[in-house]
């Protein structure tokens, strides 16, 4: 915000002096006696080159009555809107960019993908239970019930969870795993989603700015430059009006 406003003020400084010197610069030459025309000339062509261009930039961000083609800037809002759309989809965010971000994502799974704590989440407890409800409701129910039930079969639990978890690390940590899991990623589906929800996103964004917002942002980016046009506009209308004078 603060060097926003220091922009701001830092152009408008420059047109003033800019403009200040100029009118000087016509005064002195109504009131001298030496170099009348030739001072006079270098001040009237200075003051209008710089008032020129001020008024020039004047124009881009406010309406000026009378003045056909002023205020583009908030005259123009909708298409700035849309140029800033196409900017940013088309150059940033096209399918060819987002199939290259999700296929170097995909060859970058196996530094990321920690098969261990995978293994780890799985709830054992209730996978056991689910085996031993399988064993009971089988046609070897009734044997093992003969020799116990469900409270014989308890005691292979330890042993089970433990061969289990070894089988899974073995699958997890199988370049064939990991690869399947890369390779079954739809980067065709997952980056046509993605470009959809970021232009979801863009557009929300773009239907909150107002022109006044537009003004403002572009102002932030270029006033302080354009300052230097009514600098350079005075500079080189004095040029020319020194040039002009000595040719009278």
């Amino acid at each position: 915000m603060f060097q926003s406003l220091k922009s701001r003020y830092q152009s408008k400084d420059k047109s003033l002096i800019t403009n200040t010197v100029a009118l000087g610069i016509v005064l002195l030459g109504l009131i001298t006696p030496v170099g009348r025309e030739q001072i006079l000339a270098v001040g009237l062509f200075a003051l209008s080159g710089a008032v020129t261009n001020w008024l020039a930039v004047h124009m881009l961000f406010e309406r000026v009555p009378l003045m056909y083609g002023s205020g583009v800037i908030p005259n123009r809002f909708e298409e700035f809107k849309s140029a800033i759309k196409i900017l940013i989809m088309n150059q940033f965010f096209t399918e060819d960019n987002l199939k290259r971000f999700i296929a170097d994502e995909e060859a970058s799974i196996a530094s990321w993908l920690k098969p261990g704590q995978l293994v780890e989440k799985i709830d054992y407890d209730r996978l056991f239970d689910r085996l031993v409800d399988a064993i009971m409701n089988s046609s070897f129910g009734g044997m093992v019930a003969m020799i116990g039930g469900v409270e014989a079969l308890q005691g292979l639990k330890d042993s089970f969870i433990e061969k289990i978890k070894v089988s899974l690390n073995e699958m997890v940590e199988s370049d064939s795993f990991q690869s399947s899991v890369a390779g079954s990623i739809d980067t065709d589906k997952l980056s046509a989603d993605m470009a959809g929800k970021i232009e979801a996103i863009v557009d929300k964004r773009l239907d909150e700015l107002t022109p006044d917002l537009v003004k403002g942002i572009v102002q932030d980016m270029i006033k302080e430059h354009l300052g230097w046009l009514v600098v350079w506009g005075g500079v080189v209308g004095g040029y020319i009006g020194l040039l002009a004078s000595g040719l009278m």
